[in-house]
């Protein structure tokens, strides 16, 4: 009689059951046979450089041919708010190939070129639908003309250089300032401007001295010279004097107020006629 088969699992039969229901051996199982697997197959495929470079020539093509599918093309560029020497500037400065993809234009980069002009105060770039890209400037108002070392330049009331000027005849309605450091100050000199009002006839110009304070240059030959503090009420004290007493139209040659306490007056040419037509030095003390 043969013996009865035992129906008990064997040990290592057993061992492995119990194995498999561990939850490690099943979350292995289901997903980290599965990646390895793969990653050997990747790792197998990617062996070969001939076949890794055909495939990025293929994801390069697909790219590009997405890219430059026609509703991402730019045709065209649109600058506003621009006067025509402006735009002319942004166009030459941008120089941009149209037709172009939309995505290989960088946005950010094509601003700051656009706002490293002079003449731009800031601006915004956008592409906006039917393919035309939009810049948006907003100019800076030149509100004086500053003679310095590099010559004749229009600034804003920021002090910040707009454009470079041939002549001083091309605008006659802007103050000039003249001087090194007159840029940085310029604001006062526009409130000094706006209290000269009653000289503007004889007026020629504001000496920036030492970068400390301010002449106001007359014809004739006459400036009245400014202290570095109180400017403005100093030129208003002369202004009262001037229609009081005439003080402008005696032979004066400077009207010292440095020290408004003491007022100078000092008589004969100081010589600095040539002062606001020529070329001269920048930077002198008084």
């Amino acid at each position: 009689m043969r013996p009865m088969r035992d129906p008990a699992p064997s040990r290592l039969a057993y061992k492995l059951n119990r194995l498999m229901m561990r939850r490690g051996t099943k979350l292995f199982l289901r997903f980290g046979l599965p990646v390895l697997i793969l990653a050997a197959g990747a790792a197998f495929w990617a062996s070969d450089p001939l076949r890794v470079e055909a495939a990025k020539d293929r994801v390069a093509e697909m790219k590009r041919q997405v890219q430059e599918r026609p509703e991402f093309m730019v045709r065209l560029m649109a600058v506003e708010d621009a006067s025509s020497a402006v735009g002319a500037d942004i166009r030459e400065v941008l120089s941009l190939d149209f037709p172009i993809s939309s995505f290989d234009l960088d946005l950010d980069d094509l601003r700051d070129r656009v706002e490293g002009l002079d003449a731009v105060a800031s601006a915004s770039v956008q592409v906006k639908s039917g393919g035309v890209l939009t810049v948006t400037v907003t100019e800076r108002v030149p509100v004086a003309v500053w003679r310095s070392g590099d010559g004749l330049q229009l600034i804003d009331a920021e002090g910040h250089r707009v454009v470079g000027l041939a002549s001083r005849v091309e605008r006659p309605e802007l103050p000039l300032v003249v001087g090194l450091g007159a840029d940085a100050a310029v604001d006062e000199a526009l409130e000094l401007y706006a209290a000269s009002a009653p000289l503007m006839e004889r007026l020629r110009g504001f000496l920036r001295v030492g970068e400390r304070r301010w002449d106001v240059v007359l014809t004739r030959d006459q400036r009245i010279m400014l202290p570095e503090e109180g400017a403005l009420q100093a030129l208003q004290k002369v202004m009262a004097l001037d229609v009081a007493q005439d003080l402008l139209a005696r032979d004066l040659a400077a009207i010292d107020f440095r020290n408004p306490q003491r007022p100078v007056l000092r008589r004969g040419t100081s010589g600095i006629e040539g002062l606001f037509e020529t070329d001269f030095i920048l930077g002198e003390g008084e």
